[in-house]
């Protein structure tokens, strides 16, 4: 795995890409490729990070781990690309996304234009065996992300993070809290949208935080 990434991440994870836990990782994604499909395509491992360099992050979004069936997963938490059905979760966030800003639901699944004004779009897990959910988990990402989690927490003032389901909210620990503006609810799944996720109004929420600090708020329509 050649890590190709923004120099600020470069820079900031210069320390994590030379532990021996991320040598190890890099052997078992090599040795995993040999024998199964592996999601995203190796250059899309880190796109979250290429489209959103360290110093420009306003938003971050909290993903488990990449979506795991054919064209879906592109190195976006949560995003498609253009033309590739909404999986399900997806469809909620879209859904809420047209109900709190009152437009109408887009048409395109792909984020990459929130990653490209400062949304980070993180996966905690950065990889996956295809149609096998969570295969990449415990093997050394998490400590990666959770790294990354830190230094945005760090670096950054006034980030607004996103935690959706249980998952998400345990990185809560990792962020300070006194500066940033943590915002959680249940997952978007299917199984516990309407506990809560439908109407939490997120995106608003991010945004009137960015505006009270005089941060670019985000254009969230994808249309």
């Amino acid at each position: 795995m050649d890590v190709k990434i923004a120099p600020t991440w470069k820079i900031a994870l210069k320390n994590e890409f030379e532990k021996t836990s991320f040598y190890q990782l890099k052997d078992f994604l090599k040795s995993e490729k040999t024998q199964h499909i592996v999601f995203p395509p190796g250059e899309k491992i880190f796109e979250a990070f290429n489209k959103t360099p360290l110093d420009r992050v306003k938003v971050v979004i909290i993903g488990q781990d990449p979506y795991h069936d054919l064209e879906q997963a592109h190195g976006l938490c949560f995003s498609v690309p253009d033309g590739v059905r909404f999986p399900p979760s997806l469809n909620n966030i879209l859904k809420e996304l047209a109900s709190d800003l009152n437009i109408k639901p887009p048409k395109s699944g792909d984020l990459t234009s929130w990653a490209e004004q400062g949304v980070l779009l993180l996966n905690a897990t950065l990889t996956v065996r295809a149609h096998q959910a969570g295969s990449h988990q415990n093997k050394g990402w998490e400590q990666f992300t959770d790294s990354v989690i830190q230094k945005v927490s760090e670096s950054q003032a006034h980030c607004v993070f996103i935690l959706w389901g249980a998952f998400a909210q345990k990185k809560e620990a990792l962020i300070d809290a006194n500066k940033h503006l943590i915002l959680k609810a249940v997952h978007p799944s299917p199984l516990s949208a309407h506990r809560g996720f439908f109407g939490c109004r997120h995106f608003s929420k991010a945004n009137d935080f960015l505006a009270a600090h005089h941060i670019q708020p985000i254009h969230w329509n994808l249309d």
